[in-house]
Order: C-alpha cells, then sequence, then structure tokens
C-alpha cells in the first residue's frame, strides 16, 4: 500500500527513520535545485539543504497540514539560504552602469535558451542580485516580504531587481551575438 503523504510527514514526526528518509529523497532533487540558485557552489548548496532539512525535521510537528507541503518545505530552505548568506555577509553591489543604453532584447532569444542556460546565467550574478531575482522572479515574495527577510529597503529590492533583470538582458544579447 503506498504511503500518503500526510502518513510520511507522520511518520517523521515520530522519528521513523524509513520515512525522514522517503521525506528527504522525495523532495531533496527539487529543494538542491532551489539552494543551488542561491549558493555559489555545489558544495555550498548541499550544505544550505543539509542545515534546510535538519530544520524540516526540526519544526515538522509545526506543519498544520494546510495548503502545499513542498511549499512549506521550500520556505524553510529558501529562508536557510538567506540565513546562510547573511553569515557570509551579503552584498547588495552597485554595477557600472555603463550600458545605460541597452537595445531591447528580440523574444525570439528567450525562446532559444533552455532553461538550464537560464539558470547558469542567473547563477552568474552578483550575489545580491541572484538573491533578490531569485526572491522576487521565482519565488514570487514581494519586494516589501524581501525587504523585511533580507534587512533592507523595498526600494533596494526593486533597484537590485532591475538591476538584475538589465544585467540578465545583456549577457542574452551577447549570447546571442555569439550565436549569429
Amino acid at each position: 500500500m503506498p504511503v500518503t503523504e500526510n502518513d510520511l510527514i507522520k511518520g517523521c514526526i515520530k522519528q521513523n527513520s524509513h520515512c525522514q528518509r522517503m521525506l528527504f529523497e522525495q523532495f531533496a532533487g527539487k529543494m538542491m535545485s532551489v539552494c543551488l540558485r542561491y549558493a555559489n557552489d555545489t558544495m555550498e548548496a548541499e550544505d544550505i539543504m543539509q542545515d534546510g532539512f535538519i530544520k524540516v525535521f526540526q519544526y515538522l510537528h509545526q506543519f498544520k497540514f494546510e495548503g502545499s507541503f513542498e511549499g512549506w518545505i521550500r520556505r524553510i530552505i529558501v529562508n536557510t539560504a538567506i540565513r546562510h548568506l547573511e553569515k557570509k555577509k551579503l552584498h547588495f553591489k552597485e554595477i557600472d552602469e555603463s550600458g545605460a543604453n541597452t537595445p531591447q532584447l528580440d523574444p525570439y532569444a528567450y525562446s532559444h535558451l533552455g532553461q538550464d542556460d537560464l539558470m547558469k546565467l542567473i547563477s552568474q550574478l552578483p550575489e545580491g542580485y541572484r538573491v533578490v531575482f531569485n526572491l522576487n522572479v521565482i519565488e514570487g515574495y514581494t519586494h516589501e516580504e524581501i525587504a523585511e527577510m533580507l534587512h533592507i529597503q523595498p526600494g533596494t529590492s526593486r533597484s537590485q531587481l532591475v538591476k538584475a533583470r538589465k544585467m540578465l538582458q545583456q549577457q542574452i544579447i551577447q549570447l546571442q551575438k555569439i550565436a549569429v
């Protein structure tokens, strides 16, 4: 008989190691993808994921069986990544705006970029840009929520996002020129 998500959660709360392993195996791949978006390398992402899953198991008894369990885990993983970056002293750099007259990108260029290509470009953004971009565009947090999470002003979040998008656009234009 297949184990339901609720049975898995209840088993983990009871410290059942088989259920804990099943839960980890079920969500580790997706959560590693989340961690990789915030980390500078695979080792750092693995550290974030390990710390995040420790918190998932520690606070599992607080899950109210309302809404998405995966979303609950993702929120813990994202918050763990942010705390990890804070310990490293996350910096919000001001990058030279010499490319102020950036041409508009042909939507065709986006359609030929694979998800892996786009994720690679995002991973190459300066840390502050990357974190705000991930939190807003991928995770769906508002600038006010991001500001509270990162202890910055909402305007800083907005400007980091604008600059991240501009930098991504410039990177895609460069790729488009190389591909032509």
